[in-house]
């Protein structure tokens, strides 16, 4: 019975952050003057906005770049990528040594989680995560986190040449 009750909170547990995801993915009112499709990273607020062209846009909650990881400007969509394996950039490794070189997609520990989309600046990325919890925060060395839902989602909205707007 103890197994199946933590069985059961367990799952409610699990339903709940992807409720939780799903629900703090809206859509909102947004009046920027940019062309549907762009994306626009505000990074005080940590949020990315997906412009959508009839005065909204579809607002995601992201962690940022740690303080003197940020990074502000534009760019483009380079690349788009299910389930990437991950090298770590020469300063990540320098920071952390004890990490292999390159981390399989998939594997439980490569940080891009699902999806990827490459921007053509510096080797930065917006991504999914396996660090969840660190979602809403100022976490990375520049790259743009996502819920793995979430990455999913933009990643069907968006092609190769996607705008891409980051502010501070």
């Amino acid at each position: 019975m103890v197994r199946e009750f933590a069985f059961a909170v367990a799952c409610a547990v699990g339903t709940m952050s992807l409720a939780t995801a799903a629900a703090a993915r809206e859509v909102v009112p947004f009046q920027a003057g940019l062309s549907p499709g762009t994306i626009v990273i505000r990074t005080a607020e940590r949020r990315l906005y997906y412009v959508r062209g009839d005065g909204t846009a579809v607002r995601y909650p992201v962690a940022v770049g740690k303080p003197g990881k940020q990074w502000f400007g534009e760019a483009r969509i380079d690349g788009k990528y299910v389930r990437p394996a991950w090298a770590p950039p020469a300063e990540v490794k320098r920071d952390n040594p004890r990490l292999p070189h390159v981390i399989p997609g998939g594997a439980p520990n490569n940080p891009m989680g699902a999806r990827a989309l490459t921007l053509d600046l510096d080797g930065y990325a917006i991504h999914g995560t396996n660090r969840p919890g660190s979602i809403g925060t100022y976490a990375s060395y520049g790259c743009i986190r996502m819920f793995n839902e979430d990455i999913v989602d933009l990643y069907e909205r968006v092609s190769v040449g996607t705008r891409v707007v980051v502010t501070p």
